[in-house]
């Protein structure tokens, strides 16, 4: 088995913040592409780099910080919503306290500038080779809605047949997906709202990530197809090497603790130092990385908490036969990287740990078949069950079960399943002694929940105190201004209204002549009402603003297109004569004219228009009456004679008629 894969044959992004910042307007990036071959290098606008992300699709987008690329966990999740199904963000630093980048590319051997292209670079190059944390705002559940991709409408002569259709096409289009879910065997439930001839919508819950289901999204004909992830309650790291290689560990305890993981064949995978991590967080730590073979130390003799870890892992110990002096510990760690004196005992411990290993594992390698795994070997020898030639028998026949031989037991089964004894019941006390810690560790942390509970149920108290008082003193400004503006709204209006008042008293005692304060220049004037249009509405319009009166004086700005009821509405009111522009219809004359309403030309009458109103002089308005008096004497004789010509000839075609007969 490898330490760790290498490389991926696939494209990686490698993105460093070149210029700017995402929370500014124009952040610029130095993009690297790196396919484990070739490499080709860009400076790209944030726009760009999404483009090119979403047309290329690369495996991983890598880079040394999240949030280069998004300005908070909103934006984060909305970036990682929106990349290709295939396409994942590793952040090679580390997970939520990630290291700094030099630390990360020193440890792994991939060269490192403080250039941002250099920077881009080493990221790409150790996302490559497995190293970093996948950051996931998303679960492995997958929801597929299939639905109408148009509306059914609001009703017509097809109605029923057009609404069952499409109803129709989604459950047929919900079978296709079932179907193609179940030839990809993946494992899905299915939630459908059944409508009048089929369904209205079905929905998907699929275990799979949406890069796995045979479905695309989209819209065809009457249906619609959606795809989203289900998301996770925050941001989640997943390491993207999820190794369990056989591995030496040197560690150095104390108030800060330090461990280091080194390969069989000598190579650091990883270091850490830690003053808060307990035991229980070291060996969870410890085995996301590795299987110990050997936990080493670099004192005499091996210290309680360095030994609790091996044994809780039942490795082989090491330590050296006195205190490894500070000049050798150097010396032995001069081409790794560490970040101070703990990690560097960690280190030379674990690299001690293999020199001293070294002759013994290259034996066990070249004795060890190439289908059989090097480190299970290593580690039964280590562990006392016998030679190289003992245990690789010990495997090959475990491995072989033999189906002729299923009824006999010899000797060797029996041994195997007495070791197989030991070895559990060496598992359960290492477990045993785990449980007691971790329930020490649940106590006090319980503890600590339960004062910090405390805590924020109290501050989230004064908080939601504050809050309502914010809202309270927001409500009461708002309703203040409200009530300001309608202050001075009002004002105004009644400002408009006083001088409106005063100009209407003054033509209201124009139409009231006897009242001794109306001026001596005023009297023989008469009050005019003007109506824009011959309509109902402006007559409405006149009426409403101030008011039409029996004997008012009428004024028509335009007289022309009115029917028989507008000129009734008119009639209504009672005018003391009409004023007209333009002609009036003949309809409209008639129905003045069968009501003796006088009607004049306003031409005239000589004007004089105040705001709304308009005033004229008596003579006038009098001698547009006595002239269409004098008119309607003659109509009414020339209807008259009209009327007694019809009744002659009427008379006369009734004669005729008889004598015929």
């Amino acid at each position: 088995m490898s330490a760790r894969t290498t490389a991926l044959d696939a494209v990686v992004f490698g993105v460093d913040i070149q210029s700017g910042d995402v929370r500014g307007d124009a952040p610029s990036y130095a993009l690297v592409v790196f396919d484990g071959e070739s490499v080709e290098r860009d400076v790209v606008t944030y726009r760009k780099l999404r483009r090119r992300i979403d047309d290329e699709a690369p495996t991983i987008v890598a880079t040394d910080n999240m949030y280069e690329l998004a300005e908070d966990k909103d934006a984060l999740v909305r970036f990682l919503g929106s990349l290709p199904d295939e396409t994942r963000l590793v952040q090679v630093t580390g997970d939520e306290q990630p290291e700094p980048l030099s630390r990360v590319a020193s440890r792994h051997g991939v060269p490192y500038g403080k250039d941002p292209m250099q920077e881009a670079e080493a990221a790409a190059r150790l996302a490559a080779a497995n190293v970093g944390y996948e950051v996931s705002a998303f679960t492995d559940t997958t929801t597929v809605k299939v639905s109408r991709g148009r509306s059914t409408g609001s009703g017509g002569w097809s109605q029923d047949r057009y609404t069952r259709r499409i109803h129709g096409n989604v459950r047929t289009r919900a079978r296709e997906v079932a179907s193609a879910l179940d030839d990809a065997g993946l494992d899905y439930e299915m939630d459908p709202t059944e409508k009048y001839g089929g369904f209205a919508n079905a929905v998907f819950t699929v275990d799979a990530h949406p890069a796995d289901i045979p479905v695309s999204r989209g819209r065809s004909g009457d249906t619609r197809v959606e795809i989203e992830r289900e998301r996770r309650d925050g941001i989640e790291f997943e390491p993207l090497a999820k190794r369990r290689d056989h591995v030496i560990v040197g560690m150095d305890p104390g108030t800060t603790t330090a461990v280091a993981v080194v390969s069989l064949d000598g190579q650091v995978h990883d270091v850490l130092s830690t003053r808060t991590a307990d035991t229980a967080a070291v060996i969870e730590w410890i085995i996301e990385r590795g299987r110990p073979v050997v936990v080493a130390a670099d004192v005499e003799p091996m210290p309680e908490t360095v030994e609790k870890v091996r044994r809780s892992f039942d490795a082989a110990p090491w330590i050296p036969t006195s205190d490894l002096p500070v000049d050798e510990k150097q010396h032995r760690t001069r081409e790794t990287g560490y970040d101070n004196d703990h990690e560097r005992d960690a280190l030379a411990a674990a690299l001690f740990a293999f020199d001293d290993h070294e002759d013994q594992f290259a034996r066990i390698a070249r004795k060890t078949p190439p289908h059989l795994d090097r480190g299970t070997v290593i580690e039964r020898v280590l562990a006392g069950n016998g030679s190289v030639e003992a245990v690789v028998a010990d495997i090959v026949e475990e491995d072989e079960e033999p189906a002729e031989n299923e009824h006999e037991h010899d000797a060797r089964e029996l041994t195997a399943e007495e070791k197989r004894i030991r070895d559990l019941e060496r598992q359960v006390e290492r477990l045993q002694s785990h449980v007691d810690e971790l329930q020490d560790t649940v106590s006090e942390k319980d503890d600590r929940i339960s004062e910090l509970e405390s805590e924020l149920s109290e501050a989230r108290r004064e908080e939601r105190r504050e809050a309502r008082e914010r809202r309270t003193v927001t409500r009461l400004e708002r309703r203040n201004d409200a009530l300001e503006r309608d202050v001075t709204d009002r004002e105004e209006t009644i400002e408009a209204l006083e001088g409106k008042l005063a100009r209407l008293k003054e033509l209201w005692k124009l139409d009231h002549s006897n009242f001794a304060d109306v001026e001596e220049k005023k009297r023989g004037l008469v009050p005019v009402k003007p109506v824009d249009k011959f309509t109902r509405d402006a007559i409405d319009d006149a009426h409403d603003s101030y008011g039409l009166a029996p004997d008012d004086v009428v004024y028509l700005r335009d007289a022309s297109g009115a029917g028989r009821s507008t000129a009734e509405k008119l009639v209504a009111h009672e005018p003391r004569v009409v004023l007209k522009e333009g002609g009036l219809s003949d309809v409209a004359d008639e129905v003045l004219f069968e009501h003796e309403i006088p009607v004049g030309p306003a031409a005239d009458v000589a004007m004089q228009e105040v705001d709304e109103l308009a005033v004229a002089r008596e003579d006038d308005v009098e001698a547009v009456i006595e002239d269409w008096e004098g008119r309607a004497e003659e109509r009414k004789k020339d209807q008259k004679s009209e009327m007694v010509d019809r009744l002659i000839s009427e008379h006369r075609a009734d004669e005729a008629g008889s004598n015929a007969f």
